[in-house]
């Protein structure tokens, strides 16, 4: 599976609908949690039972897609599985305990309530009641290669510089690389971005260092405005931008890097910081960094930027 983004162009109502359908995925999801934390052996089949009680209670609620009221409840239960697998696993310090939502950012889809346009594939209408309607999609990438049965999922996510439409595409990437026999070590650290067997050492770019500066002035000038305010909500939206730039800039350097690696044909065998010996193990390695106070530009480096999209959606929306 993989994940194609495009940028949505529409109306000012239509993404006032959109910010309608993100805040009823929110409400969903937090309606589910407060169940499971107010009674005893709520299973995810249970949350998506609630979900039916919280369409005939709130007609708000009823108008957004029935899949997508799932989608809420399965976001809801994937965080209470995560706490539960962490203590399973006995991890040491906090487990992760389900925290509500303040700001959602994301309504998801699955295979009902949007149509694509077969004819130019880029447009999409959402057939709810939310009234988002039919929405452009601007983007290089050509649909017309997958079918609109492998489209398992469509994401509608909000960022600081716009709104995007997310499609997940069940079909699997072969790529054809020729083994050339070898094998390789990577050893990820702080100092270099990784250092293979051979004694190449990756350069770690500075991403959020060469651009702090910058977001002090941003900062500052946001904490001069008046809450409330047209002039701060601006302001918080280019300190917003200014923090997406460098997010992009870290995910780029990451999907570049790996497939450089991936592109010399050789066996590849990734190690982090824990040594061997370490009791440690790779899954612990993310609290490990968190527990260890680095600074804050290390840490998410190290822990979910690494991860290719679709792998990322997956993990989020794993139920059980």
């Amino acid at each position: 599976m993989f994940v194609l983004e495009f940028k949505v162009k529409a109306k000012k109502t239509q993404y006032q609908a959109i910010d309608e359908a993100i805040r009823t995925t929110q409400f969903i999801r937090n309606k589910c949690l407060r169940y499971w934390m107010d009674n005893q052996g709520v299973n995810k089949y249970a949350l998506n039972k609630l979900c039916k009680q919280l369409a005939e209670e709130f007609s708000w609620a009823k108008e957004l897609n029935s899949m997508a009221r799932q989608s809420a409840a399965e976001r809801a239960w994937s965080a209470i599985s995560r706490f539960y697998d962490n203590c399973k696993k006995g991890i040491k310090g906090k487990k992760g305990y389900p925290q509500f939502q303040k700001n959602n950012r994301s309504v998801e889809y699955k295979t009902c309530g949007w149509k694509l346009d077969l004819n130019t594939r880029k447009h999409i209408t959402f057939t709810d009641k939310k009234g988002i309607g039919r929405v452009k999609l601007v983007g290089t990438i050509d649909l017309h290669f997958y079918h609109p049965d492998e489209i398992k999922r469509v994401r509608l996510v909000r960022r600081a510089d716009g709104y995007y439409c997310q499609f997940l595409i069940n079909k699997e990437v072969k790529e054809q690389l020729e083994p050339t026999k070898k094998t390789i070590g990577l050893d990820v650290g702080l100092e270099s971005f990784y250092t293979d067997s051979n004694g190449h050492k990756e350069p770690n770019p500075r991403f959020f260092r060469e651009g702090e500066q910058k977001l002090k002035h941003l900062q500052r000038r946001l904490s001069k405005k008046q809450k409330g305010s047209s002039n701060r909500k601006k302001a918080r939206q280019k300190l917003g931008k200014a923090h997406l730039r460098i997010s992009r800039q870290r995910k780029e350097h990451t999907s570049a890097t790996r497939w450089v690696v991936k592109s010399q044909g050789s066996q590849t065998s990734f190690r982090a910081i824990p040594d061997e010996n370490s009791p440690w193990s790779p899954s612990e390695l993310y609290l490990l960094i968190g527990e260890a106070h680095l600074p804050s530009p290390i840490i998410p480096v190290c822990g979910m930027t690494s991860l290719p999209l679709s792998k990322r959606w997956l993990r989020e929306d794993k139920a059980g």
